[in-house]
């Protein structure tokens, strides 16, 4: 589990509570329920959901609800691992043959890498193996595109929902002036919807649609290194020079040792 979105989530809702119960001097619980309003949640939460559920095919927004699990979850991507499988079967290759990847391949879990070996022990010509793995590529952030676009207008329904409300609040509120003091309890219940849209976006929609951006970063980031090293295995050049053209790709700190990384 990624405990950073945990702990950041968690952490915001405490400072949102504390904000609320803490007036300088003394903390109120009591006052937590001048924020809880049934019907400003429902416009609010309601009409951001609902406008969401317009946008898309039904499938997609279930789609697109289920994936924030994916930001609690730890991605399985160490570039520096993939690397050092890239150089193991440049050296394999080296030695004893592009069609000894296929064995050499038997132990490596990632579908991407594994369909990259195959193409090229097929002897597949190499513009056409990374046509094909580029395709594949486009794919699969288009894939990760269509849940981090919905997150983030789901972070841009919030607020306008929360708008809607406020101003249904204060019409409703503006209709009944005769009692004065009602008006500040309706006021306050009315700027409810507005806070409960920011709160959407801004702790929800925001630090999902980020992280989800993080993830599909590293993990094309990833699979391009595969594909310029499957490439260049092809192309029969020397593990060392495959090395350090892929340790191109990460940052200085980041990046193994010629002895970390396999080469001979």
């Amino acid at each position: 589990m990624d405990l950073a979105s945990l702990i950041g989530l968690i952490i915001c809702l405490l400072l949102m509570v504390f904000g609320i119960v803490f007036d300088g001097k003394n903390v109120n619980f009591g006052a937590l329920v001048n924020f809880l309003d049934a019907p400003s949640a429902i416009i609010t939460f309601g009409g951001a959901f609902m406008c969401m559920m317009a946008s898309n095919l039904m499938s997609q927004f279930v789609a697109g609800l289920k994936s924030i699990t994916l930001i609690f979850k730890t991605p399985q991507i160490n570039q520096v691992e993939t690397i050092q499988t890239i150089i193991r079967l440049a050296n394999t290759a080296r030695k004893e043959g592009l069609l000894a990847l296929e064995e050499g391949s038997a132990d490596i879990d990632d579908a991407f890498l594994k369909k990259g070996i195959m193409l090229v022990v097929d002897g597949t010509d190499p513009e056409l193996v990374k046509a094909i793995m580029e395709t594949e590529l486009d794919s699969i952030e288009g894939r990760h595109k269509e849940k981090i676009h919905f997150w983030q207008d789901l972070g841009g329904m919030g607020p306008a929902w929360g708008m809607i409300g406020t101003l249904i609040g204060l019409v409703n509120m503006l209709q009944n002036m005769s009692d004065a003091a009602a008006i500040g309890p309706a006021m306050a219940v009315a700027l409810l919807t507005t806070m409960y849209g920011s709160v959407l976006a801004n702790w929800i929609c925001a630090p999902t649609a980020n992280k989800l951006g993080k993830f599909n970063d590293l993990e094309i980031s990833t699979k391009q290194i595969m594909i310029e090293g499957l490439l260049s295995i092809q192309a029969g050049e020397n593990p060392r020079v495959i090395e350090e053209k892929l340790k191109s790709f990460l940052a200085p700190a980041d990046r193994p040792t010629g002895e970390d990384a396999g080469g001979e």
